[in-house]
């Protein structure tokens, strides 16, 4: 008899799973109680130690669908792009909380775009901040997608209850995040991180133990159903390279880590620059530590996999379906209870995903489009505080809805995530240097750069929908979005709109903005 057929999830397992939820809930009871204005709902008082900060941060920046991802991408495709993106994090970290960070907490300030406001004006502001709210709610519908399609996986269900599990988890996350605020959300931190560090811990053993040692699975050879990875090549149509990867995950980090309200949200709750930066690098040796983790994970299933006869469902290819390697080895193969333990801490990272996303949505809006629409001093903190509430229950139904349609974008998890959440913050990032590296900025300049970097973003993720020709590597979208802003926001600035009237200002937003449609027609009829 197979380890599969001797697998499934058991009463043992749901225990754990059912009593992880239990445990969620009650911290979110606990610290509902402790909350009195929004800005410890927001930003904790600002009092937080930095190894918290730090370790929210990865929470936040690294959810369930780079937990399964990682050792789903190993599988398939091989193991450049997480050694890369490992060897990148050092230059992320200087970047980031020596040049950033120290510019971020220099400002009293609870959303980040209320920077954006003080150099360019409300309506760079609002931009910035819509566009971060449309990333997020992408973002949490990816991760509630991801996190039921596992319970899928392991309860070797049919596909129609993928829905009926995104509701499910969906209403958790959005209860905890109601009743408990960025306390409760970093406290669910702390305990996802030390679940998934101890669920890849345990497959590695697993794995190890009923294989005879690390040597057994230790790749020694190139699998024939990896596509070559070089080192580099200028060929879009080359999936993955190391200089593709170090250039493009460099680029996402300091976009999402300068520019997302889920990361900057995170840095406020600290004192000062200096204890920011320390939360900053505590959060980036959890993502390292995590990612060699799953690497070693993905190297291990694939031995795993390849020498077990009848070890993979008759569904799944290596090949094809790496994504679904992780989850089918928790739910067939390791022991009952330690099964429950790991997905216990995959649906601990799946509401640690949402909840800093919905807590975050609500702090944005909160700040950049609710308050400025009341007159000053006319809410009380009661009153804003069950505002946030509110908002917090119809952001997690939005997320819910949108959760139903992930599975239509076409790739595994690491792309489908390139070509969905992360599309706009490069954009976005474009707001912030204008507004902060930029003296000549504008708010026309940055706004019709964002525009145009947008356009560029969705170009070339979905060129293959878009012209039916093969589709460029992903680890493109990064530096041509980023460039397409940069240049068009600096190009732009250099219209005369700065203290001109209205009309001036019209006509050239006009003379800016009206060739962008006739580029994209002419790109998509030279395809």
């Amino acid at each position: 008899m197979t380890d599969a057929a001797q697998g499934g999830f058991g009463l043992l397992d749901w225990s754990l799973v059912i009593a992880c939820a239990a445990v969620l809930l009650g911290i979110g009871w606990y610290y509902a109680r402790r909350q009195r204005t929004t800005e410890e709902y927001f930003v904790a008082g600002r009092n937080k130690r930095p190894f918290l900060a730090g370790v929210s941060l990865f929470a936040a920046l690294f959810t369930l669908v780079a937990y399964l991802g990682i050792p789903g991408e190993f599988v398939q495709n091989g193991p450049v792009l997480v050694v890369a993106t490992v060897c990148v994090l050092p230059f992320t970290y200087v970047a980031v909380g020596w040049l950033l960070i120290p510019l971020i907490m220099r400002l009293p300030i609870t959303s980040a775009y209320e920077l954006l406001e003080g150099r360019l004006g409300r309506s760079v502001r609002l931009m910035g901040s819509l566009t971060f709210v449309c990333i997020r709610l992408v973002w949490m519908a990816l991760i509630l997608y991801a996190a039921s399609t596992v319970l899928v996986n392991v309860m070797g269900c049919d596909r129609r209850w993928l829905h009926v599990f995104e509701a499910v988890i969906g209403a958790v996350a959005t209860v905890y995040t109601v009743v408990g605020g960025i306390d409760a959300v970093m406290m669910t931190a702390a305990v996802e991180f030390f679940l998934l560090l101890l669920g890849a811990v345990l497959t590695l053993v697993s794995i190890s133990v009923h294989m005879g040692g690390v040597g057994a699975w230790w790749p020694t050879q190139w699998p024939q159903h990896w596509a070559p990875q070089p080192f580099f090549s200028l060929d879009p149509h080359v999936r993955v390279t190391v200089v593709g990867t170090f250039v493009s995950y460099f680029i996402s980090m300091i976009c999402s880590s300068g520019s997302d309200q889920v990361a900057i949200q995170r840095y406020l709750t600290t004192r000062d620059a200096a204890a920011a930066r320390r939360a900053y690098l505590f959060g980036h040796l959890s993502i390292a530590s995590v990612m060699i983790l799953l690497g070693l994970v993905g190297a291990a299933l694939l031995g795993f996999f390849q020498h077990q006869a009848g070890g993979l469902s008759a569904g799944l290819a290596l090949a094809r379906n790496g994504d679904g390697a992780f989850p089918y080895y928790i739910s067939h193969h390791l022991p009952a209870g330690i099964s429950g333990l790991v997905v216990a801490g995959l649906l601990a990272s799946a509401v640690s995903g949402v909840s800093p996303g919905i807590n975050s949505v609500i702090a944005v809006l909160s700040r950049d489009v609710i308050d400025p629409m009341r007159s000053a001093g006319t809410a009380s903190e009661r009153t804003r505080m069950r505002t946030a509430r509110l908002l917090s229950a119809v952001i997690g139904v939005v997320v819910i809805a949108g959760s139903l349609g992930m599975g239509q974008v076409r790739g595994n998890l690491i792309e489908v995530s390139a070509k969905t959440t992360n599309l706009f913050f490069y954009p976005m990032f474009g707001l912030f240097f204008m507004a902060m590296f930029v003296r000549f900025a504008t708010p026309l300049g940055a706004i019709a750069g964002a525009l145009y970097s947008m356009t560029a973003a969705i170009l070339v993720g979905y060129w293959d929908v878009l012209t039916g020709h093969p589709r460029p590597s992903f680890q493109w979208i990064p530096p041509v979005a980023l460039a397409t802003s940069l240049v068009a926001g600096c190009l732009f600035s250099l219209l005369p709109t700065r203290g001109r009237p209205p009309a001036v200002v019209a006509a050239c937003a006009v003379a800016a903005l009206a060739p962008l449609p006739l580029i994209v027609a002419w790109i998509l009829s030279r395809a």
